[in-house]
């Protein structure tokens, strides 16, 4: 490879005197050479230099379709083809068996729900369209969803579909931000990596915010490369925007690749270190009305007419995003999530440390080529390390690895709330740094330092490989020791590809790029295949990932259960109550399933090994539901999912519903969206996601009683109910509920009708 000093005086390469920007890439391939590992043939050179044609003059301009087909005249004949392929390949992925998981998490579900049916809910994200409460994020991820519903009708395909084309829309930004400067090959290679990452698959099936926060991730990224291209305004401005609607889908994690991206772009831009400044500050400012605009109008909206924020405290978004939603999940002291308060940097929700993307819960999720990435990171930069200022292929590598380092490192120490499927983030960056750097050391693969590296990256990941393949030792046993074999076999071959012929070295590196892929595509492959449900979803198969929270081994709370292990696919735990029969919660329930969590058909599911027994009512933590548990036939829901609801009390709900304002209310928005979505009328999530925001507070609820907003109050739920303390805002409700109006039973579901009042009262 042919590298030069930077010799540039603060302009950077390809600028005028001034500080302006060259013409564009064309340009400065026309007046520099190219590098030898380069993509291939650059003919974007010839461009400038073409005298314009006349009006009329010249060849035909091709129709649509063959351009569409064909693609740029610069790549090969097979680029596009391949990347439609491409995508069709991951769209049908995608799609398959979609339905499968009815509802997914139901607490967004519930939100698209109530945005379907009222602007101002879908302007918010209120859980229910009366707006009483919103969930716990911006509304930016719900807005697709309810648009599609309010176009489709309520269904699982018109909730999850528009995930899905955010998965693909992710892929296809990714093949272009590769295929610019490293080639087609590159593009695809990182776009199938991409797409057969199995938290990937997991979450652009799924309704949480993070399909949309990882697509608007990697257009960030595309963006920053762009302005590192040619020093165009526009590109820094697009990325600001691009950050500021990703703090609308899910607060501060938007903001975690902003330091490397920014630093980079003020070193290595290729315009004027005042206009590089200049830049990044209107990008900021960008990115501030994007994200701001929204959250100005909410702060200045009177409180008494908008849905209480919820997750916050003190009814304030502001809160709730640098305190629940920010720097609680740095320091764990998250004041009202379950066993927030008092994190501290304990690390109550799993192992934290330098190894948490590579333990048991998180490295079958994203961590299969993640030793390859980094290896190939280090060699990307040592190959370009005489590379000018402005070198667009260090520049590249900077702009992902510094994505991927800085994200992995803020997950492997957060000692707040972690869930596995936050690790969606990434894998765009994964996969963009094996694309870029598998195609540069191939191209440099005469060099023998070169070769050994690619060996290195075939060795790693086959052996990573094994080691995640036999953590479920029952799934496809076999599969590991093909892994095993096959990539270090291919290893062996690229040590010595240039003494192979062409078709050897091919060989060599197609079976160590299919040893590499086999495993993650594996359990893709079973992610697909499976419903998931609820708060918490994990990809593979049963067994692929263990959980950590507090309280011990089990899950761990607003994603699992203190205590016990984990109730898998086919229910390793009891099973009680009714069989079947539910309608108004997800059809499936998901792969590793948590103590107290609904499963398809299994009523009542009580997980094995917890640490506190005892029936708890609503599923609270250590015990399997007891009065209006999770399942059987209409009870109420738990903290991690929600209920079955019964054609009976289905009935019960929707009678005279149109009467009050709130067909019913619950404590926990779990509990309330299966009867919401069931129904399809408002029910009002006491105390929000957990039971424990504030909202109503007693005398708020006693005057909506009063004033006759509420038909039934619904028993059981989050952690507010029940086994909640009992000087908390959901207890004193549900007390004063119990004590004073008439109760009604339904199958397994405790109703209390809120007209009615007992005679005692």
């Amino acid at each position: 490879m042919t590298t030069q000093p930077d010799t540039s005086t603060g302009n950077g390469t390809g600028t005028s005197g001034a500080g302006d920007p060259s013409p564009g890439p064309d340009a400065r391939f026309a007046t520099s050479p190219a590098p030898s590992w380069g993509p291939p043939a650059p003919t974007l050179p010839a461009e400038p230099v073409r005298p314009a044609a006349a009006p009329g003059a010249g060849e035909p301009a091709r129709p649509f379709l063959h351009r569409a087909w064909r693609g740029r005249p610069e790549d090969p004949r097979w680029a596009r083809p391949a990347f439609l392929v491409l995508l069709l390949a991951t769209t049908v992925l995608y799609l398959y068996g979609l339905s499968a998981s009815g509802y997914a998490n139901s607490f967004y579900s519930a939100a698209v729900q109530a945005g379907s049916q009222s602007w101002k809910a879908f302007f918010f994200g209120s859980l229910d369209s009366a707006n009483a409460i919103t969930v716990d994020k911006p509304p930016a991820s719900l807005w697709p969803m309810a648009l599609s519903v309010r176009i489709f009708g309520l269904s699982s395909w018109a909730i999850l579909v528009p995930e899905v084309l955010m998965g693909v829309a992710t892929v296809g930004v990714l093949y272009a931000a590769l295929r610019r400067r490293f080639g087609p090959a590159a593009g695809l290679i990182a776009g199938a990596v991409l797409a057969l990452t199995p938290v990937a698959a997991l979450m652009f099936r799924f309704n949480n915010p993070d399909a949309m926060l990882a697509l608007l991730m990697t257009v960030t990224v595309y963006c920053v490369i762009r302005g590192l291209e040619d020093g165009r305004t526009k590109w820094l401005v697009l990325a600001g925007v691009a950050v500021g609607f990703a703090f609308l889908a899910k607060t501060l994690q938007a903001f975690l690749i902003l330091p490397p991206l920014a630093v980079l772009y003020a070193v290595c831009a290729p315009v004027s270190l005042r206009k590089r400044f200049a830049q990044i500050g209107l990008s900021a400012g960008a990115m501030v009305v994007a994200g701001g605009w929204w959250v100005a109008i909410v702060e200045l909206w009177p409180a008494s007419s908008r849905p209480y924020i919820g997750g916050s405290q003190n009814n304030s978004f502001l809160e709730l995003t640098f305190g629940y939603n920010g720097l609680g999940r740095i320091n764990g002291d998250e004041t009202g999530s379950v066993g927030g308060g008092g994190g501290g940097g304990t690390g109550q929700w799993g192992e934290t440390g330098w190894n948490r993307m590579f333990n048991s819960e998180i490295g079958s999720q994203i961590s299969w080529l993640l030793p390859a990435a980094l290896i190939l990171l280090v060699a990307g930069l040592v190959l370009t390390r005489k590379a000018k200022r402005t070198d667009l292929t260090r520049g590249s590598f900077l702009a992902w690895g510094g994505a991927l380092l800085m994200t992995a490192l803020v997950f492997s120490y957060m000692a707040g709330i972690f869930h596995q499927y936050y690790t969606v983030a990434l894998a765009p960056y994964i996969a963009a740094v094996v694309g870029m750097g598998a195609t540069v050391l191939w191209e440099e693969r005469g060099r023998v330092w070169a070769s050994l590296t690619l060996a290195g990256a075939a060795t790693a990941s086959a052996a990573w490989g094994y080691v995640l393949l036999d953590r479920t030792s029952d799934y496809l046993p076999w599969l590991k020791w093909l892994v095993l074999v096959g990539g270090l076999t291919g290893a062996l071959g690229l040590i010595f590809v240039t003494r192979l012929g062409r078709r050897l070295a091919l060989a060599a590196a197609a079976l160590s790029c299919a040893a590499a892929i086999a495993g993650p595509t594996a359990y893709t492959l079973s992610t697909v295949n499976t419903g998931h449900s609820g708060s918490i979803v994990t990809a593979g198969p049963s067994g692929a990932s263990t959980m950590g929270g507090p309280g011990g081994g089990g899950g761990g709370m607003r994603g699992g259960f203190p205590g016990g292990g984990q109730n898998q696919q086919n229910g390793n735990g009891a099973q009680n109550g009714q069989q079947g029969g539910g309608t108004g919660g997800p059809p499936t329930g998901g792969t590793g399933g948590f103590p107290g969590q609904n499963q398809q058909g299994n009523g009542n599911t009580q997980g094995n090994g917890g640490t506190r027994g005892g029936n708890q009512q609503g599923g609270m933590p250590g015990g399997g539901p007891g009065e209006g548990g999770m399942g059987g036939g209409g009870g109420a829901g738990g903290l991690l999912n929600g209920a079955n609801v019964g054609s009976a009390a289905k009935a019960l709900l929707a009678k005279n519903a149109g009467d009050y304002t709130w067909a019913a209310a619950a404590i926990g928005s779990q509990n309330s969206a299966s009867y919401q979505l069931a129904t399809g009328k408002p029910v009002m999530a006491i105390g929000g996601f957990n039971g424990t925001d504030p909202s109503p507070t007693p005398a708020q609820f006693k005057k909506y009683v009063t004033d006759g907003k509420i038909h039934y109050f619904i028993s059981g739920g989050g952690m507010g109910g029940g086994g909640g303390a009992s000087s908390s805002t959901s207890s004193r409700i549900s007390s004063w509920v119990t004590a004073n109006f008439k109760k009604v039973t339904v199958g397994s579901a405790t109703f209390y009708d809120l007209t009615q009042p007992t005679s005692s009262s």
